[in-house]
């Protein structure tokens, strides 16, 4: 009644019966369903996305040269490169350490939700998941028939009640900022500060750096975990094959 369509039309776009509504009819239901600017984009990325993929092959998903030489010379700064189903495809050295309690450093959504580690190593373990999936949600919007989010959330759904849980919320509010806090197995608690950048040569992959505040207990942390990790280590990158878009 308060977008205006009849019950049986908006029974269709829930069951995603009616493939192609209006952009009238999206904009009144997003006002009937109070939805915020990010929340309405999000709506429309998944009615209308740029483009469809369906049937095309996975293809390893790589990461540029001069990107890997640029996260080598932040020696001091943990920093890494997404793809698309959060699949870590490459880490600088501090990285690497600052992930080092997991089995398999491979995708935040396996370490997150099947690595039993997580629960330690995130000290808000409830939120860290959140975040994740919401990430992961967003991914989906912009590509719902990318081969590798299709895996993943498969592998997930299967696997763990409380991804099934998250991912049924349908929550895409993500962050491009805020604090996260860890725990080390080496080194204690850390409280860093994250910001996280599209990479315009590769718009699927996401550029993740993380900071200590100076002069703070994280700072002295961050520093002796790079000191227990000295030495010359190249980029780590996804074994071919693994990792896929």
């Amino acid at each position: 009644m308060l977008a205006g369509v009849s019950s049986d039309y908006y029974t269709r776009l829930e069951q995603g019966r009616e493939q192609h509504p209006s952009q009238q009819t999206l904009e009144a239901v997003a006002r009937a369903l109070r939805l915020d600017d990010e929340a309405v984009a999000h709506l429309c990325r998944i009615v209308t996305p740029a483009a469809r993929r369906t049937g095309r092959a996975p293809r390893v998903e790589r990461v540029a040269p001069h990107l890997r030489r640029l996260l080598d010379t932040w020696s001091e700064t943990p920093a890494f490169v997404l793809g698309t189903a959060l699949d870590l495809l490459a880490c600088n050295r501090l990285a690497s350490a600052l992930y080092a309690d997991f089995a398999r450093a491979d995708n935040l959504l396996r370490m997150t939700f099947l690595d039993p580690v997580a629960r330690r190593f995130y000290r808000d373990w409830d939120r860290a998941a959140r975040s994740t999936v919401t990430t992961l949600r967003r991914a989906a919007g912009a590509g719902p028939d990318d081969p590798r989010l299709s895996e993943i959330v498969g592998e997930l759904s299967v696997r763990s009640d409380h991804f099934c849980t998250l991912w049924a919320h349908h929550d895409a509010r993500t962050r491009t900022q805020e604090a996260k806090l860890f725990h080390h197995s080496e080194v204690g608690d850390l409280e860093l500060h994250y910001e996280s950048f599209t990479i315009n040569s590769a718009r699927t992959q996401q550029l993740v750096v993380y900071q200590a505040e100076p002069g703070t207990p994280s700072a002295d942390a961050l520093t002796l975990l790079g000191s227990l990790r000295a030495g010359p280590e190249p980029t780590r990158n996804a074994e071919p094959g693994a990792v896929r878009d």
